[in-house]
């Protein structure tokens, strides 16, 4: 046997194990999602005046839905929204005078402020609205997030446990019109969900997500306000640590918001997904590297290569899109939603593993067309192009 045939066969074994590993773990991810999503929420004692919070920028396809939808809650206490932009040009603001026009009653501000704190334009954005806000109970949304109408409801629930500092959301991926939305929504509901209840139920994760935080405002100022993450590019994990750090903690309720999948393009789905990648194994190595498991279908599909077509891959090959077609379709049933596209999720495994191997090639980062570096704290500086 020749060396680059024993190199061949042992690489081949390699990932033939690697795909093992995955399928348990798609299979426990399968269990646990459905269990995830079954337990009871807290309701709320009392329903608190509420500020929500709105960092806007540029004129998203389905904005007016999804800010129409904070404005629908099922929530009788008072709620103030504000809403910012750093441009006063941003069309983002036509939306909001349509807001303000199919919801005359709902109590708006909105914030026109260009001045920045750092390279995180979201925190800059958000620290130029905050000292308009009159409440104690802050809550912070991403603009292309859409809710329930018992999401307040929900939230402000889980808030009033003893000990809890910070209510964020687990989401799924709600698709523009369009292939790459498609695409990309397959990454969020069958690869990054599953992975947030599974590390959670292992207790590996300790998740904080941007499209909700909702805190009182004493836990702001005990954590120094958001000014000290104006340079952190996973400012919600930042944040989330921050909480965890001064003695409270960080839950995340047995629902799923929706978050829009807007990539339009081949290059921009690539470019969010490397970003996110990239992020991750910043604030995570460890966590990232493990995350390889999460590719069963590939190492299966190369160990089929790497062998030859040996008769034993073929088993592997069949295993691993069961247990992911498994896993979509548990995903599907405990997010209540149609179970379609399965043709895409092979293609998307696929794409995936190759976004996770470039994602150690450069600490490089495009965020709203500003390039960056990230170094090992998950900080920000500018970047020259490679």
């Amino acid at each position: 046997m020749s060396a680059a045939h024993l190199a061949a066969v042992t690489f081949a074994y390699a990932c033939a194990a690697a795909a093992v590993v995955g399928i348990g773990y798609t299979v426990l991810a399968s269990a646990l999602i459905g269990r995830f999503f079954a337990r009871s929420l807290a309701q709320p004692a009392s329903f608190p005046p509420v500020t929500i919070i709105k960092p806007l920028h540029g004129n998203e396809w389905a904005l007016l839905a999804n800010l129409s939808s904070f404005c629908e809650q099922d929530y009788p206490g008072p709620v103030q929204f504000l809403f910012g932009v750093h441009d006063s040009a941003d069309p983002a603001l036509q939306t909001v005078e349509e807001l303000r026009r199919l919801h005359p009653d709902a109590d708006m501000t909105v914030i026109a402020d260009a001045r920045l704190y750092g390279p995180n334009r979201k925190i800059s954005n958000i620290l130029n609205m905050l000292p308009q806000a009159r409440h104690d109970v802050l809550v912070f949304a991403d603009s292309d997030v859409c809710v329930g109408p018992d999401y307040l409801r929900n939230v402000i629930g889980e808030l009033q446990r003893p000990g809890v500092g910070l209510v964020t959301c687990a989401y799924r991926g709600q698709p523009d019109p369009g292939f790459w939305p498609r695409l990309s929504a397959i990454a969020t509901n069958y690869q990054f969900l599953p992975g947030v209840v599974t590390g959670l139920a292992l207790g590996l994760a300790r998740p904080c997500f941007g499209q909700t935080i909702a805190m009182r405002r004493d836990t702001y100022e005990r954590i120094g306000g958001f000014k000290p993450f104006a340079r952190h590019l996973a400012e919600d994990h930042a944040i989330g640590e921050a909480v965890r750090a001064v003695g409270e903690e960080v839950v995340i309720p047995p629902f799923a918001i929706s978050h829009a999948c807007v990539e339009s393009s081949a290059t921009q789905l690539v470019a969010h997904e490397l970003r996110w990648s990239r992020t991750i194994r910043r604030i995570d190595p460890l966590g990232h590297f493990g995350s390889a498991l999460v590719h069963p279908f590939t190492f299966a599909l190369l160990a089929l290569a790497f062998s030859g077509g040996a008769w034993w891959a073929w088993p592997l090959v069949f295993a691993a899109m069961a247990a992911r077609l498994a896993l979509k379709l548990l995903s599907d049933r405990a997010l209540r939603r149609p179970c379609r596209d399965l043709w895409l999720l092979p293609l998307w495994d696929i794409v995936s593993f190759a976004i996770f191997v470039a994602s150690f090639r450069s600490s490089r980062v495009i965020w709203r067309g500003f390039s960056f570096k990230v170094d090992g704290d998950g900080l920000l500086s500018a970047a020259q192009d490679e």
